[in-house]
């Protein structure tokens, strides 16, 4: 066997090994929004990265603790545990160091998510439907225990620890107009992944994936975006719907999951399939150094603006300076009021689940994060949430990088689009052995 075709069957085998051992979908598309800094270039050779140093900190310091509903985690939580109980024991998670040793494989949530099971079975009843203020008096007391059962819960059998401060963007489900076939009103394709484009995991690091081809034993990166764009896929029947707008289609390829709506009402539902392999280039930090916006101006709203007025051609010529390229796939069984299909394999819920960086963070790990509405007052003092990690993006990297996942439609992308500041991120590690709730705090 020739060195080059045993090379080329050892790069098919490295991808098919750690796509079964993920036992989830791909990594989602970049998130992170408009940045106004370039985002860091994939580490091709790089080992893993160094495990953050974690801070444990007692749950009476997280800020805002008492005051969320803790009862809303629990759904999301247990969608969490759906998706890790079909898993091998081994199957990794993701995590560095001690998040990595408590929490990174299916087999060390084995009795977590059983007891989440019996909390559930344990929590009090709603009361009976009736009205007035003595009803909502009792409906109140009712939210109020569940809340309080659901804490003491997390604080007896987790432990919190502080990854440092990171940025934090907001990501959301957008969606489109589009047809099934092109006509001059639906011009812009999705495409589905061309069946030559394989992936693999980055060198030293098998949590992170590279996209290409393979040419001559070597993979190399994919037709980018202005070949694309250009035609190289046309003929190929790898269009999945046409859209009407490039601008609404280029932030689909950011966001990594979509809703297309079609001429006759009918919704489709598209995710992540895979990417071209290129380098993902921030357009907005394009037109900050070319001068058309100004840095402290930079969002999603701004620069949607800016793109509608420069027209057609130079839209997609700075479409263009970013090559990276996302494929994507139809996406079934998601009822309206379900969010996209995350990293973990179960759909998101809206500001309950958070993008992060897997080589840090592992998947379904509950976290504290302070969020503030970007649509709210400016003196509007942030809120502390429990949140789940349940998914990735290409632009999500870092300790304490996360992504929040505001939901879908324009209310949520107006706050996604205007997200944007350092948060410190508390991760919650289950503990080797339960506490009591008193201990814990």
């Amino acid at each position: 066997m020739s060195r080059v075709l045993a090379f080329g069957r050892a790069v098919i085998a490295a991808a098919l090994a750690v796509s079964c051992a993920a036992a989830m979908r791909p990594a989602a598309a970049q998130h992170g929004g408009p940045s106004p800094d370039p985002e860091p270039a994939p580490q091709e050779q790089a080992g893993p990265p160094a495990p953050p140093p974690l801070r444990p900190v007692s749950f009476e310091d997280l800020p805002g603790w008492p005051s969320d509903a803790h009862a809303e985690i629990l759904p999301v939580l247990q969608a969490s545990c759906a998706a890790l109980r079909p898993m091998r024991p081994e199957a990794p998670l993701g995590g560095a160091g001690e998040a990595a040793l408590r929490a990174g494989t299916a087999a060390a949530w084995t009795n977590a998510c059983s007891e989440l099971r019996l909390l559930e079975r344990a929590l009090p009843r709603p009361p009976r439907q009736g009205q007035g203020r003595a009803h909502e008096r009792r409906v109140a007391a009712w939210l109020a225990a569940r809340n309080l059962a659901v804490r003491d819960f997390i604080e007896a059998r987790f432990e919190a620890f502080s990854t440092g401060p990171g940025i934090m963007t907001g990501y959301y489900e957008p969606i489109l107009r589009g047809a099934l076939e092109p006509d001059e009103v639906f011009r812009t394709p999705l495409h589905a992944r061309p069946p030559e484009l394989i992936e693999a995991p980055v060198n030293g690091n098998p949590l992170r994936r590279r996209y290409g081809v393979l040419r001559d034993g070597r993979m190399e990166p994919f037709f980018d975006r202005a070949a694309i764009d250009g035609g190289a896929l046309a003929g190929r029947g790898l269009e999945l719907v046409w859209v009407d707008d490039p601008t609404d289609a280029f932030f689909l390829h950011i966001q990594g999951s979509g809703r297309v709506i079609l001429p006759n009402g009918e919704m489709l539902r598209v995710g992540y399939a895979g990417q071209n392999g290129r380098s993902y280039v921030s357009i907005g930090r394009v037109l900050i150094d070319r001068g058309d916006i100004a840095r402290d101006q930079m969002s999603m709203q701004s620069l949607r603006a800016w793109l509608g007025m420069a027209g057609y051609d130079r839209a997609i010529e700075v479409f263009r300076a970013n090559p990276s390229y996302i494929f994507f796939r139809f996406v079934d069984g998601l009822t309206p009021d379900q969010g996209p299909i995350g990293a973990m394999g179960v759909p998101l819920t809206p500001q309950r689940s958070v993008a992060v960086d897997r080589a840090f963070i592992p998947l379904g790990l509950p976290m504290w994060v302070q969020v503030r509405d970007p649509g709210a007052r400016r003196d509007t003092p942030p809120e502390g949430r429990l949140v789940v990690a349940q998914d990735t993006g290409g632009a999500i990297r870092g300790p304490a990088r996360t992504d929040f996942f505001w939901g879908w439609g324009q209310e949520a992308g107006e706050r996604a689009g205007r997200m944007r500041e350092e948060n410190e991120v508390f991760l919650l590690l289950p503990r080797t052995a339960p506490v009591s709730t008193a201990e814990a705090r």
